[in-house]
């Protein structure tokens, strides 16, 4: 029977499959059926930076203060929820994840999820103390301003990971938006600004607009399978680039996905659209096909698969990347529907 087990973050788990930062983690009773179901870690739901600028700003009686107004007089402050619409307080956030380690065997992560610099990194501290057996920090930022610059952007990356790891000495992994200039410089620069992992990639938000209202409606799409392309590729790419551990986020639904994923260079895989899809004891049904799967091509471990369909032994990557992407181009043949097949 082939070997599930892995390493992700210095963490010893019994397979790649990772529940990824979801409503699935609120419930003390969902985090015990997904350790139950084979999860053989989970992300918690995530702290926003506003939401600990809010707390920090109530406790100081300064709490909602605008960040500037805009033309209309609207504060800035007032686009963001209330800290009563959030799913927890800060504080109740940590005795979540204190009575999560406590209840299960598996490791728990924290996840931060942030845009700046600034105080609201001490809570990176307080998560650590709180239990977590590592920290996610998802950098999720928007740039509007025509005048900043993307080395600015990319800068700003590399601070804030620098004031976290500053505040804690357990493991710290990365969520990166896949819309860089270089997603191989900004993963080198990240490994030496103190990341141990990348999570790849977060999906960023994309709204609708509402004719009857003519408002922006917010949608949450959940992924799907073809989504897993684009992280697939770039594990590829970085895998023996970068001492990084990988965790492949989006579009991962079937067994045949993890495997993908772990022939690319991932360590880990993480797992979110299909269990709110499918359910948590979907996770028994991942586990069995990815076992049998690796039973019928002969892979006895992970270890035995991860990297082999990376870009480690390509002489030229860039070259590679170019010359497949003719080839993609050329390997479609539109038939006219007054044609017949392009063989006749």
């Amino acid at each position: 029977m082939a070997d599930l087990s892995t390493t992700y973050l210095g963490l010893e788990l019994k397979s790649p499959l990772v529940a990824s930062a979801s409503p699935l983690s609120e419930e003390l009773g969902k985090i015990r059926r997904l350790e139950d179901a084979g999860a053989s870690a989970i992300v918690m739901y995530s702290l926003f930076e506003e939401q600990l600028t809010q707390a920090r700003g109530a406790q100081d009686n300064e709490a909602r203060q605008p960040l500037y107004q805009i033309d209309n007089g609207q504060a800035v402050a007032d686009y963001f929820p209330p800290p009563a619409q959030y799913p927890t307080s800060p504080e109740a956030y940590l005795e979540h994840l204190h009575a999560a380690r406590e209840a299960v065997a598996i490791p728990v992560i924290g996840s931060l999820n942030c845009a700046s610099i600034g105080g609201w990194t001490e809570y990176a501290r307080q998560i650590q103390q709180a239990g977590a057996d590592a920290l996610e920090l998802n950098i999720y930022h928007v740039p509007t301003d025509i005048n900043v610059t993307g080395a600015q952007v990319e800068r700003t990356m590399i601070e804030i990971v620098e004031q976290v790891r500053a505040e804690v000495t357990i493991p710290l992994a990365v969520k990166l938006s896949p819309y860089l200039s270089n997603v191989a410089n900004i993963a080198w620069r990240l490994e030496h600004a103190g990341a141990d992992g990348l999570v790849l990639f977060n999906r960023f938000y994309q709204p609708d607009i509402n004719l009857e209202s003519m408002s922006v409606s917010p949608r949450i799409v959940l992924s799907s399978q073809s989504t897993m392309r684009l992280p697939m590729r770039w594990i590829a790419i970085l895998y023996g680039k970068v001492h990084l551990d990988m965790a492949a986020s989006g579009g991962i639904h079937e067994g045949h996905d993890v495997a993908k994923m772990l022939l690319a260079g991932a360590g880990v895989t993480m797992l979110c659209s299909v269990l709110l899809r499918r359910g948590i004891e979907y996770l028994t049904s991942l586990e069995q096909d990815l076992r049998r799967w690796m039973d019928e091509h002969t892979f006895d471990s992970v270890l035995d698969m991860q990297g082999k369909l990376s870009q480690q032994n390509v002489v030229d990557p860039e070259a590679f990347e170019r010359a497949h992407y003719i080839r993609s181009l050329h390997s479609y043949h539109k038939v006219s529907p007054w044609t017949k097949t392009p063989s006749e």
